[in-house]
């Protein structure tokens, strides 16, 4: 079974950046899409950004175009979330996904098959 597991977490003073990773174990990620989402306690999953590992197509949530950027390595088997420009509201633990197809009509994570345990990520002065 698809097995995620995401890094790269941590506090960042607002303004700043962080690379996240989201690595697949003991498969290639040709076949999927990936996802980030986030969530904070009380409120509902949010997609963040997705990319299509075959060509990779991507989507972002509005609130993070021009900070976010997602991409893949080489191999398709880690895919990562570049975020600048750091914002307190993009505290949140950061979760990966994998699916065996979406829509690209938005970031739902009812289209999602496997998760990763999430990272923190906290943005704070």
């Amino acid at each position: 079974q698809l097995q995620l597991v995401e890094s790269g977490g941590g506090l960042v003073q607002p303004g700043g950046s962080l690379r996240l990773s989201c690595a697949a174990s003991g498969f290639t990620l040709d076949y999927y899409a990936i996802g980030w989402f986030r969530q904070v306690p009380g409120k509902e999953r949010e997609g963040v950004s997705c990319i299509k590992m075959s060509d990779g197509r991507t989507n972002y949530a509005d609130s993070v175009k021009g900070r976010f950027t997602i991409s893949r390595d080489n191999a398709k088997t880690t895919v990562y979330l570049q975020m600048n420009s750091l914002k307190p509201e993009d505290t949140a633990v950061y979760y990966c996904a994998a699916s065996y197809g979406i829509s690209f009509r938005g970031i739902f994570p009812y289209e999602y098959d496997y998760w990763g345990q999430g990272t923190q990520v906290t943005v704070s002065s």
